[in-house]
């Protein structure tokens, strides 16, 4: 039988505790998405682990705004902006595969702070950077 840190020693990334407020949203055409708050467990460069309101679908897409702990400029508040695909969910947790990833500055100070849906770029945040993962 597997131990937890067997498991653990064969992800490709290493997973850090980070405790940050997230706030999530699923993507799709055929069906009108949920979304909602969290709190994330843990993140890595490839994917997240955080608390969830909502039974989110394996392989259902996913959108996670995430409100990052650094500033740009010491004085520019930024958010981790996500997408991706969901590899499990229970008992109010779930994980995303991050599969493309940006920072967006935030014009509020507080990207995260209950906000109901996701702002447009043109109204709260700019994109600082893009990357794939």
């Amino acid at each position: 039988m597997k131990t937890r840190n067997a498991i653990d020693d064969r992800r490709a990334a290493i997973r850090f505790p980070i405790e940050r407020q997230i706030h999530y949203k699923t993507l799709g055409k055929r069906k009108i998405g949920e979304d909602g708050l969290g709190q994330t467990i843990n993140m890595s460069s490839t994917g997240v682990l955080f608390t969830t309101e909502h039974f989110l679908s394996p392989g259902r897409r996913l959108e996670v705004s995430i409100s990052w702990p650094a500033q740009l400029d010491a004085s520019v508040s930024l958010q981790l902006v996500a997408r991706g695909r969901v590899a499990r969910c229970q008992q109010g947790t779930a994980a995303i595969e991050i599969q493309r990833y940006e920072f967006r500055t935030c014009a509020n100070g507080n990207p995260v702070n209950g906000a109901p849906r996701f702002p447009a770029a043109s109204e709260e945040e700019q994109p600082v950077s893009a990357a794939i993962a």
